[in-house]
């Protein structure tokens, strides 16, 4: 199914979360969470992206649920725009706020993006399917021998969150990219008959 399709299938879900039908698009850190989610976004329009990397900080990497659901879950609920307050990662301070919109369809992308405080609120679960050890490489490659004792104690930190809250079995969608684009497989969560039992697949009209 082309990102088109899966963009259409997403707005007609029924609302989650007031009027919006919030998408969580989770997956070990490197696993090209924020490329999909940024084309996604584009194919429903222009859709709102919220960065968990905005919520989380040296200090506290997976201890941002309250911040997260004061500023954005609470405020969407109630069908009012909510805000982010950017971390800056190499300054270690927060920026200034930016609006949420409670648009139709809102996506929240990040490590922790179907943790168990988030479920009730989403309308649909994908989960960035790829191994964490080659999630992990491709992110150092990516950050580089300045950020190499930041991934040290990241792995660890990631590792032991999803030992406590793992996402990927509540997963309604498996999101695989190949070469040629990306194939969305029905998730664990299927099972359960909360998601269609098919096969999706970008054809090569959704080459981006």
């Amino acid at each position: 199914m082309a990102i088109h399709d899966l963009a259409a299938r997403l707005r007609g879900l029924p609302p989650s979360l007031g009027p919006v039908r919030l998408i969580g698009v989770d997956g070990h850190a490197g696993s090209g969470k924020s490329t999909f989610a940024r084309r996604l976004a584009r194919a429903l329009g222009g859709a709102p992206v919220v960065h968990l990397d905005d919520f989380a900080s040296h200090e506290r990497l997976f201890a941002w649920t309250g911040r997260l659901m004061t500023q954005v879950i609470e405020p969407l609920g109630r069908g009012e725009s909510g805000y982010v307050t950017p971390y800056d990662w190499r300054a270690r301070v927060f920026g200034d706020p930016r609006p949420v919109p409670a648009a139709p369809v809102v996506l929240i992308e990040g490590v922790g993006a179907g943790r168990r405080a988030l479920r009730p609120h989403l309308a649909r679960l994908l989960w960035m399917e790829l191994p964490r050890e080659e999630s992990w490489a491709r992110g150092r490659r990516r950050d580089g021998a300045e950020q190499r004792e930041f991934w040290d104690g990241w792995v660890t930190a990631e590792r032991a969150h999803f030992v406590t809250d793992p996402s990927r079995p509540h997963a309604d969608l498996l999101v695989l990219q190949r070469p040629e684009g990306y194939e969305v497989l029905p998730g664990p969560a299927a099972g359960t008959g909360s998601t269609p039992d098919v096969t999706l697949g970008d054809g090569p009209s959704a080459m981006w």
